[in-house]
């Protein structure tokens, strides 16, 4: 599977124009800020995808130290350069529909933007 095929939890950190985007892609994809659930700590986020069976997806870097030191996990989609433009992200989640490998949970998945180039790293973990 691709990462995005699987069931996504954004989090609080994505412009809600990228949540529409995705969900008008026809991808399974909750949202933290739309819970209402404004703060909380990256274990807990991560916690509630994985007990949901969902990949996060994210403009922060600080859920890969959790996977590394041995949270349980999904996946892990890490959108850089973060907190950008709504277009700018949509963009890069094309490129990663277009051009991601298959993964295997658990698994991140880097997506880096510089300017048309988006670079693409997967880890399984």
């Amino acid at each position: 599977m691709k990462a995005l095929d699987y069931p996504l939890l954004a989090d609080e950190n994505l412009h809600p124009d990228v949540i529409a985007f995705l969900r008008e892609a026809g991808l399974d994809v909750e949202s933290v800020s739309e819970q209402g659930q404004f703060g909380l700590p990256d274990r807990q986020v991560l916690q509630q995808a994985t007990e949901a069976g969902r990949a996060v997806l994210t403009h922060d870097s600080d859920f890969g130290g959790l996977a590394l030191m041995g949270a349980q996990f999904i996946g892990i989609i890490y959108v850089r350069p973060g907190h950008i433009r709504a277009d700018f992200t949509i963009k890069t989640i094309n490129a990663i529909r277009d051009n991601a490998p298959e993964v295997t949970p658990p698994f991140i998945l880097v997506a880096e933007r510089t300017g048309d180039t988006v670079k693409i790293r997967v880890r399984q973990l």
